[in-house]
């Protein structure tokens, strides 16, 4: 494989075109008019305009990104996240062009990506699973009965929904038809697929993923596991890995089970398996993504591997180097996604110019990112701007390691995740590892993230006073005529 084409934008086209290049592999890049000038198009050895700024007319060009890669030589086609990463006929169009498409096959991705068919192919290979039904309907009296079998409150889920849509929570019998139809018809609108399934909500929450990869020779391992709990509008803000609330035994457990979803649908590749977790610590499949994860950084941190770099490996072929007794963990790494968002006005997208963007920097701390000072926040894509990962010996070391990283990323122009991101460092329930997905409707409000600012604003300048007395007291000439130096002189 000697040219890849990424098949993306951002801070995600450059990070895996950066894995590419140290592996000698040469790089293209696509982009839409309003990309012209992003980092990634510079950075890559060869670039194709797809066309304006819409996904529609740009990035989701499937066709024409298959016809451009044919014209360069492309060897393989890296998908990213988002966009095209998930859909299965891009994939077996790229296959059948004679390109290698690094990701799992078309199969993997179609069964995963419907939750009930996910559901139906894990389900005999003894994986744990939220009591409800494993069938679409969209009868409101049947929804009743299930409700009243597996008990309220129960979740109302689109079949093929994602990022939250087609999400309904029903506490009570009364309120299920409203929930029903304001579910399939979100459902209908976001992803054109109106079936919806109902299982028992599970209280406490918590949101606790494995990141699988395989190879095609039968090998299949788990690299561990991410917390990603921290959410707002059911879509993560805040990852770590490992998580603070599993034992070893645990571990293996919730590992072993993911390895078998992943050899349930034949995965290749790198994917990652998501399970619920309820208060009593019993976990639950969720379900699998069968791509590159946007917080696969802190799994990265932990386990010494560059899983760009295994996914090239192993769709050119190659058999994994490593078996699941030779992964370890190796210390704590948090991830905060920096979205130009603003978290005082309901976490709205904040669009406008980086007047002023400097990232941190120090051992231990990575920025994956896709801007430069002076360019302009799109409002078509998601708005998030970079990731910012630490990584540190200890939980507790890493937390302090976030908040200096956060205090030195400096961002004018736009509004950021990053005063929420110093809020949750901050907080008890996170410090103590006591929360759930419901951390931002407990704890979190404006007022509270303004408050908090305010604070730290106080004792910052306090901060700044006492050293400014202390410098001034250290630097203050002494009178003459009081010193013992003065009266020797005039001796």
């Amino acid at each position: 494989m000697k040219k890849i084409l990424v098949a993306n934008r951002g801070e995600i086209a450059l990070r895996i075109m950066r894995t590419a290049r140290r592996m000698g592999i040469q790089t293209v890049a696509v982009y839409s008019e309003a990309d012209r000038n992003a980092p990634h198009v510079r950075f890559a050895d060869e670039a194709i305009l797809l066309g304006p700024a819409p996904s529609a007319q740009s990035y989701l060009l499937g066709d024409k990104i298959i016809e451009k890669s044919l014209e360069l030589g492309v060897d393989g086609i890296h998908p990213g996240y988002g966009f095209l990463s998930e859909n299965a006929v891009f994939a077996q169009k790229v296959a059948d062009a004679g390109i290698t498409f690094i990701g799992p096959d078309p199969y993997s991705i179609e069964v995963m990506g419907s939750k009930l068919a996910a559901k139906e192919a894990v389900k005999k290979y003894h994986v744990p699973m939220v009591p409800g039904i494993e069938q679409a309907i969209t009868d409101v009296e049947m929804a009743k009965e299930i409700g009243r079998r597996v008990g309220y409150p129960i979740l109302i889920k689109a079949s093929a929904g994602g990022g939250g849509k087609g999400m309904r929570i029903v506490d009570r019998e009364e309120d299920t038809q409203e929930q029903m139809e304001r579910a399939i018809s979100e459902a209908v609108s976001a992803f054109g697929d109106g079936s919806v399934f109902i299982e028992k909500y599970v209280t406490g929450p918590r949101h606790v993923e494995i990141q699988v990869l395989a190879d095609r020779h039968g090998n299949t391992v788990y690299l561990f596991e991410r917390e990603c709990s921290i959410q707002r509008r059911h879509q993560k803000v805040v990852e770590e890995a490992p998580s603070a609330i599993l034992s070893p035994e645990m571990r293996k457990a919730m590992g072993e089970a993911a390895v078998r979803v992943a050899q349930a649908c034949d995965y290749v590749g790198a994917g990652t398996v998501e399970f619920l977790v309820d208060i009593h610590r019993d976990f639950f499949f969720l379900e699998m993504n069968t791509r590159l994860q946007v917080e696969h950084p802190v799994t990265e941190m932990i386990t010494g591997l560059d899983l760009v770099e295994w996914q090239i490996r192993v769709a050119r072929g190659e058999k994994l180097g490593f078996t699941q007794d030779d992964l370890k963990i190796d210390g704590h790494a948090l991830e905060l996604r920096v979205y130009a968002e603003d978290p005082l006005n309901n976490f709205l997208p904040s669009v406008g110019t980086l007047s002023r963007y400097r990232l941190p920097e120090g051992d231990g701390v990575r920025v994956d990112g896709g801007y430069t000072e002076g360019m302009e926040v799109p409002i078509y894509y998601d708005p998030m701007l970079a990731k910012l990962v630490v990584h540190a010996p200890t939980r507790t070391e890493a937390i302090q390691k976030m908040k200096q990283a956060i205090a030195d990323y400096e961002v004018e122009g736009v509004n950021t995740t990053l005063p929420f991101g110093r809020f949750v460092m901050d907080h008890e329930a996170f410090v103590s590892a006591n929360f759930d997905t419901h951390f931002v409707q407990h704890y979190y409000t404006p007022d509270k993230l303004t408050e908090s600012q305010k604070d730290a604003a106080e004792v910052a300048a306090l901060l700044s006073l006492k050293l400014y007395l202390q410098e001034k007291d250290q630097l203050r000439v002494t009178d003459p005529a009081k010193s013992n130096w003065g009266r020797r002189a005039k001796a």
